[in-house]
């Protein structure tokens, strides 16, 4: 589509004298003729201000001069830097960044790493239209075009080879100018026209020669009722009924067409409307586009119109104080059934009231059955309704739990309630956060020496969307550090660096914070269980995006990751009844409900906002900021264990344990949240779905941090949360099957049902089993399942593979 012209070179356009004029005066727009074409689709005169250019080099030897001289001969105005952290404070400077050409010295990677600025200056707002350089060695061409191409692949548009002599930098810097920075200029012009056409009132479908829908403005979304991405990408044929053959003559002989056709709502309802085609090509003489212009005619659906009549309704925040009785027209009059048989109902006039609730249009459905039905029925549809009056109605009663099982009494009973002294609350695997009084140990900055435990890092992360992932290696690599290293990694494979449009060094110091914050000193809610439950989640969505259906976007999956990297921030390793209990400041400050994970996710955004050097969410728009913050609450909050029961209720009702999960609508607002919800939590408690030796391992680790708590509570003389944790009486195995049969067997099936990711399961099924014949052999303390893991350890890697199983 002509959407901007541009100017050439070449004598086609008008002959002119010169393509490289340096400000519009230097070429005024009349001093040549211009085609039809242009006088059809008029030009939008591109800017061409000097050229601002940042040079990244690390030392000042002979290239970095030359390049300087050129600079200054080609009248660019430079802007010098020596290391990667300055180059983009540089570039993203709002009164003096913005650069058109950044060329970064690639030829010491040990100070300046060129692929990490790359993708760092790629990230940042604004860059898609800047043109990169890097510098390299001439030898670098000499050998392969490896590392060309990884340079090329993180967002340089072009490698030069070093060279000390002015003349050959001044040629390389004026090739790059015309060749690259011109086309990026009147590229970037273009945008003010897609800003004109999205804020357009006429809906507006551009398609390509196969009538695939490639662009589609906000006024489309109106007219057929589906978002732009539902839209954009679908055949012509999908979004319109009527026979568009009419259409395509007349535009394949490059004439315009304009008549009525009919489109399919989102809702599958028909409406006609008035259409406007108009071939473009883009290149050579065929049409390669169609515009449609849609313009919706006063004959609208019946739908519609009481769509729009709804609209005008006033809804519940427009009724002021006091004005309820002007809408109550009856009394509620609702009886009971007669002990003589009769009944005498007076249905409540509901649907009068501005406001309704799904629950209230159930029982108000179930009311009218009432009336129709005989008398041992509308009994029983009374009591219906009373359950259904009921508080909670998704929330969790528990089932008896074996007598004979004191340990999983105690543990499930800990997971799923809340509140201060005989009111438990535990979390399994990340229900608990305060600041705990003293200093934290400083992680300081992350500094990988590049011998051999760099490769063995490098080698490792390249599985990390793997589920036998060696968590627990990183962990030793990175010296308990290991948030960081595996977080930017799998921020860099799910592209959250440019969903977010900010650059990888944010990220880097972001991550270093968030990992400061976590209790080194715990021995299961520390870092390496962030950075766990970080890459399971990153697994999930590996697995959801393979779906046909998609179900999550891009801002979805990179919340998801960053949720998962906090939701167990400040933990101190004690749970919230533990803090209710002694009457800490946060228990106070959130009133005993929801204490930990309020905390999370409050210091979360606290922490991240507090400093702009590492505000990750910094480049976003306002309204992407409150759904990104939204999304991340919402999840952090998820993982308080006494609500397990409701969110899996409210799961396996709408999904379903079996193949009608497949056949759910998962664009639905209140649907994304529901599974949202569940994958972090199943990302949370993912343990006894992992293999054995690391099942065995976190088990050790959860139950040490148990029983520290129980030995606390003992010392400071206050109500033990779990009697049972002790660490001189308590079976490990137990807990562990107990925990398997109550919180994890269910929800990971009706999870594996819907991701379709049978080695959880079939993980989970092998562990229990195992855990089984360890309470059969009596190997239930901290010290026997030490023993164990001596012996998990020393068998071959293959046993505990997925495909042995």
């Amino acid at each position: 589509m002509y959407l901007c012209g541009t100017s050439s070179s070449s004598g086609r356009y008008g002959h002119r004298q010169s393509s490289l004029a340096l400000t519009p005066e230097e070429e005024p727009l009349d001093s040549y003729p211009r085609l039809i074409s242009d006088l059809k689709f008029p030009n939008l005169l591109p800017p061409n201000p000097p050229i601002k250019i940042l040079i990244a080099f690390c030392k000042n030897d002979p290239v970095f001069e030359a390049l300087a001289t050129a600079c200054h001969r080609l009248n660019f105005e430079p802007t010098f830097v020596k290391s990667a952290e300055t180059a983009i404070e540089a570039f993203q400077n709002v009164a003096t960044g913005g650069h058109h050409i950044i060329v970064v010295d690639a030829r010491y990677p040990r100070i300046i790493e060129a692929d990490v600025l790359g993708r760092s200056i790629r990230n940042s707002k604004g860059s898609q239209h800047t043109t990169m350089v890097a510098v390299v060695k001439k030898n670098l061409f000499e050998k392969d075009d490896t590392a060309v191409i990884s340079l090329l692949d993180v967002g340089f548009n072009r490698c030069i080879i070093e060279s000390p002599h002015v003349s050959i930098c001044s040629s390389e810097l004026r090739q790059i100018q015309h060749s690259l920075v011109r086309p990026q200029n009147v590229i970037s012009t273009q945008q003010a026209l897609y800003t004109a056409l999205y804020r357009s009132r006429e809906a507006v479908i551009i398609t390509d020669d196969s009538l695939r829908a490639q662009y589609a403005n906000r006024a489309s979304e109106k007219v057929l009722n589906m978002k732009l991405d539902e839209i954009v990408g679908r055949s012509l044929n999908d979004l319109v009924t009527a026979d568009i053959s009419n259409i395509l003559s007349h535009t394949t002989r490059h004439k315009d067409y304009e008549g009525f056709i009919s489109t399919r709502r989102k809702s599958q309802e028909t409406l006609h409307i008035h259409v406007r085609a108009v071939p473009v090509s883009c290149i050579g003489r065929s049409p390669t586009h169609l515009v449609l212009i849609l313009e919706q005619t006063s004959g609208t659906t019946l739908s519609a119109l009481a769509s729009d009549a709804l609209q005008a309704l006033p809804h519940g925040k427009e009724v002021a104080r006091g004005s309820l009785h002007s809408i109550r027209r009856g009394s509620f009059d609702v009886r009971s059934i007669a002990s003589d048989g009769l009944r005498r109902t007076s249905l409540a006039k509901l649907s009068q009231l501005p406001l309704e609730a799904p629950i209230t249009k159930v029982l108000s459905l179930l009311a009218q059955v009432q009336e129709n039905c005989s008398s041992d029925e509308a009994k029983l549809l009374d009591r219906v309704m009373e359950f259904l009056k009921r508080e909670g109605l998704y929330s969790p009663q528990m089932k008896e739990i074996r007598t004979e099982d004191p340990v999983a009494t105690d543990l499930i009973g800990a997971l799923l309630t809340q509140g201060p002294t005989n009111i438990l609350s535990s979390r399994r695997s990340s229900n608990d956060s305060i600041i705990r009084g003293g200093g934290r140990p400083s992680t300081g900055s992350i500094v990988f020496n590049k011998t051999r435990e760099s490769s063995q890092l490098s080698e490792l992360l390249n599985s990390a969307l793997s589920w036998d992932f060696e968590i627990f290696k990183l962990e030793e690599l990175t010296e308990k550090r290991p948030l960081v290293c595996l977080g930017l990694e799998l921020f860099r494979r799910f592209d959250v660096y440019n969903t977010f449009c900010c650059d990888e060094v944010t990220f880097k110091l972001w991550l270093i914070e968030i990992e400061k914050k976590y209790h080194s000193d715990n021995t299961y809610h520390n870092s390496t269980h962030a950075a766990d439950v970080m890459q399971a989640t990153a697994c999930y969505l590996q697995q959801l995006s393979n779906r046909e259906t998609k179900v999550m976007d891009r801002m979805d999956e990179a919340t998801a990751l960053i949720a998962a990297a906090t939701h167990d921030i400040d933990h101190p390793g004690r749970s919230s009844a533990f803090l209710c209990n002694s009457d800490d400041r946060l228990a106070l400050l959130y009133n005993d409900i929801c204490v930990l994970e309020s905390h999370h996710a409050a210091t979360t955004f606290r922490l991240t906002m507090a400093d702009d050097k590492i505000n990750i969410f910094k480049h976003l728009d306002r309204e992407s900021y409150k759904l990104a913050r939204s999304i991340i609450v919402d999840m952090i909050l998820a993982t308080e264990m006494t609500r397990h029961f409701e969110h899996l209720a409210k799961f396996v009702s709408v999904f379903g344990t079996d193949v009608d999960s497949k056949e759910t609508t998962h664009d639905n607002d209140d649907n994304q949240i529901l599974i949202r919800r569940m994958l972090i939590k199943c990302a949370d408690v993912s343990n006894p779905t992992r293999s054995l030796k690391f099942c065995v391992e976190w088990a050790r680790r959860i139950a040490e941090e148990y029983f520290t708590q129980t030995d606390e509570e003992k010392h400071r003389n206050l109500p033990i949360v779990m009697p049972m944790f002790d660490r001189t009486t308590c079976s490990i195995s137990k807990s562990q099957i107990g925990f398997i049969e109550y919180i994890i067997h269910d929800m990971m099936d009706a999870w594996n049902s819907f991701i379709e990711m049978p080695e959880i399961v079939r993980y989970m099924e092998h562990n229990y089993s195992k855990w089984k014949l360890f309470e059969e052999q009596g190997i239930n303390t901290l010290s026997d399942i030490k023993r164990k893991q001596l012996t998990l350890n020393s068998e071959a890697t293959g046993s505990s593979s997925i495909e042995e199983l």
